[in-house]
């Protein structure tokens, strides 16, 4: 048996995903449960498990490439099922793929002598080493043109084979049509909208034209249908009554605003109009297209260009294209949700930044000293724990700092849980692991914690629900050397604080001027939520305590 395997929705409303790397190569056994591609999701890289027990027939998606859910990626043989079973399946995952309620069609691999005419055979030919998939219709066809399926290559939905494919396998592309006068629709409304036996002539056909701007529409010369082309012959495409598509297509649709039933489709199957993913996206970058022509022939008619005006624009126009130059990255995945996020917060949270310094003469001392027992236990004592510490003890004191805005409800939610993020530096852009409960953890616990979460979050094997949950976060810009910034809140949270590098200053102590260990901190507050006041006053607190690190005992 081939078992088709679609890309699945790995995380919650994802519509699409980068193929990063395949773990598995055409030929490979594997096993159910077995990772064979790693995807990049807006979230993070994750594994896309084996289905079922096999070997690797057929990969059809590239490493780097965007695949939209539901798209078929890779293609296995399934170990111990019968050619019946096959076929079972076949009508399972048809009925799975179509629309809730809709009939999924006669048996797409049947060879039922119900399906023959009388006195034919029940074979389609000699038998060959691999399956074939044709509707009853195209096996009639095949039988009636000589045309051994088992030689025909389908380019229909899963190597499905199409009355196309074996009117160009017979070499008829011209007379098929006009010739045998069969047709998948048996004696139905026709593609060309007259009924079969009719004696009106048909119209013109509709044919699919690629002219390097997407998809559009031209009818036939008089006497010229696509199908005189080898080519499908596909339904008005904005008139249908009826289109298959997956359920993970039609959300497609549905995000990008477009009717299925609108989409222009060669694909049939079972005598349907079958819409695809890629059409979907074809489509709408037309429509797109379309209206930018529109408004730039609109933009032409208002305001039409002096002849010297027209020649200096195209000048300028050619000279900017020549400059375009560099290396060009993709902004998508992970970096894309991360703009996204950044600029939701930054323009929905009104930020404002409170800078201020601690001498944390007595911390470098501290650490240094609790830093080879730490080692000894197998922790790598930062001075990020006790930050955290620091930073929990001073939102008990002023919790408006740990809190979130319901704009719905119109309320300001105070959080009764200590969940701190620690922002990370990764290949793939910032990410905040959540360190969670801090409250109820030692120095040394948060410590591990934040070092596993922050090797995962680099490596990119970083779970959803570790990023979720924060209530307030951390970011540490001094570890490369920088003293201020203004750092942008994690929205829905309410505050973010920054820690600048540790750097040695003159400072006044018993009226001499001495070197000090002074650490920069720069607090961004969602300032609907928040009052400078406050982000002062707690900005106090965690100088106190960073200052005086034997309180954290207390705590």
């Amino acid at each position: 048996m081939v078992r088709e395997f679609e890309l699945p929705d790995v995380g919650e409303g994802l519509t699409e995903a980068e193929i990063v790397r395949w773990l598995v190569s055409v030929g490979d056994r594997v096993t159910e449960d077995q990772p064979v591609a790693e995807v990049e999701t807006d979230k993070a890289v994750v594994e896309v498990p084996a289905p079922v027990n096999g070997t690797v027939r057929e990969i059809r998606a590239e490493e780097g490439e965007m695949v939209p859910v539901g798209t078929v990626i890779v293609t296995f043989d399934v170990d111990g099922e019968t050619a019946e079973e096959t076929a079972d399946d076949g009508r399972e995952a048809d009925a799975e793929t179509g629309d809730a309620g809709t009939d999924p069609g006669p048996d797409p691999a049947s060879d039922s002598d119900a399906d023959a005419e009388p006195g034919s055979e029940a074979d389609d030919g000699p038998p060959t080493d691999r399956r074939t998939f044709a509707a009853p219709s195209t096996r009639r066809l095949a039988r009636e043109l000589g045309v051994d399926l088992g030689a025909v290559a389908g380019s229909g939905a899963g190597g499905r084979i199409t009355d196309g494919d074996v009117r160009a396998a017979a070499g008829a592309e011209g007379d098929a049509t006009a010739d045998d006068g069969s047709s998948e629709t048996d004696g139905r409304e026709t593609e060309t909208g007259t009924e079969t036996g009719s004696e009106e002539a048909p119209k013109p056909a509709t044919r699919r034209i690629d002219d390097g701007e997407g998809f559009a529409d031209a009818a036939g010369s008089e006497g010229h249908t696509a199908a005189d082309d080898g080519g499908a012959v596909g339904p008005d495409p904005a008139d249908r009554d009826r289109t298959l598509a997956a359920p993970a297509t039609r959300r497609l649709a549905d995000e990008a605003g477009i009717d299925v039933d609108s989409v222009p489709t060669d694909r049939r199957e079972d005598g349907e109009a079958l819409v695809t993913p890629a059409e979907i996206d074809a489509y709408a970058e037309a429509q797109k297209r379309a209206q930018a022509a529109d408004a730039e022939a609109i933009a032409a008619e208002t305001a039409s260009p002096t002849p010297s005006e027209s020649t200096a624009e195209e000048s300028e126009g050619e000279s900017e294209a020549e400059s375009e130059g560099g290396e060009r990255i993709p902004y998508r995945g992970i970096r894309r949700t991360i703009g996204e996020r950044m600029e939701r917060s930054k323009y929905t949270a009104p930020h404002v930044t409170h800078h201020d310094e601690a001498d944390v003469t007595a911390l470098v001392e501290t650490r240094s000293r609790l830093r080879e027992r730490a080692a000894e236990r197998g922790s790598d004592l930062s001075y990020m724990p006790f930050v955290i510490k620091a930073v929990v003890a001073g939102l008990r004191e002023y919790p408006i700092l740990n809190s979130r805005l319901d704009e719905e409800r119109e309320e300001i939610v105070l959080e009764d849980e200590y969940n701190v993020g620690v922002a990370t530096a990764t290949e793939a852009g910032l990410m905040v692991p959540v360190v969670e409960h801090a409250d109820r953890k030692g120095l040394l616990e948060i410590a591990d914690e934040m070092a596993e979460l922050v090797a995962k979050a680099r490596d990119r094997s970083i779970e959803r629900e570790e990023m979720r949950g924060g209530t307030f976060s951390v970011t540490n810009f001094g570890a490369i050397g920088g003293e201020y910034a203004t750092p942008i809140i994690n929205y829905p949270e309410t505050a973010i604080l920054g820690t600048g590098s540790i750097a040695e200053k003159p400072r006044v102590l018993d009226g001499d001027v001495v070197a000090r260990k002074v650490m920069t901190l720069s607090l961004s507050i969602d300032h609907r939520v928040i009052d400078g006041a406050e982000a002062a006053r707690f900005t106090n607190a965690v100088i106190e305590y960073l200052e005086n690190p034997e309180l954290l005992l207390l705590e």
